[in-house]
């Protein structure tokens, strides 16, 4: 894009479209709440870039990956959040990301591998591919629904967090099914 240089997430990958369809209805969902997500975009691969690809292992990837796949706006100077670092978010801000990932069931915001940018003294929500885990497993969301979310326990920015409780009571509003009907719609029927 002459605007500006995305990051591609392929479609093709291990993690499979599905991992996609999370990155889109859970950054969408992160923007409706007002937190920040780099700007997303389809991008479409041309499976003949994979003859241009020296490493056989790319061109398996760019040939499974012909036709529209993610492209996430690259944060040039972006540094990673570290829970030990000088710049922390408001409470207020942790607990409105952790409420999020709880419900989004993102299993991938933890100190080891936060998923935080720290760009412009600002705090930017990264890689949503790993949310929504029921539907990478196959396994069934609505029989899950009432079940506690045990891995938040593990969640980087909880022992940062004011009360999440409080947090549901001003999100909950902004992520009707109207929201939710719209961050769906955004995701290329390709990949479902």
């Amino acid at each position: 894009d002459e605007d500006g240089l995305y990051v591609v997430k392929f479609r093709g990958a291990g993690q499979g479209p599905r991992a996609l369809v999370a990155e889109v209805i859970v950054g969408e969902l992160a923007r409706r709440l007002e937190l920040l997500v780099p700007e997303l975009v389809k991008v479409d691969i041309d499976p003949r870039l994979a003859a241009a690809e020296p490493d056989p292992e790319i061109q398996d990837l760019i040939g499974a990956s012909a036709g529209s796949n993610l492209g996430v706006d690259f944060l040039p100077g972006a540094l990673p959040y570290t829970p030990s670092g000088a710049w922390q978010p408001t409470p207020e801000l942790a607990s409105d990301v952790v409420w999020l990932d709880a419900l989004a069931t993102n299993v991938d915001r933890t100190p080891r591998n936060p998923n935080l940018l720290l760009w412009h003294d600002r705090l930017w929500l990264i890689d949503h591919g790993a949310a929504l885990y029921l539907q990478h497993g196959g396994l069934d969301p609505q029989a899950h629904a009432d079940r506690p979310f045990e891995q938040i326990a593990q969640h980087v920015l909880l022992p940062r967090a004011a009360s999440i409780l409080e947090a549901h009571e001003r999100l909950r509003a902004r992520l009707d099914s109207a929201a939710i009907e719209t961050a769906i719609e955004l995701v290329p029927n390709e990949w479902l």
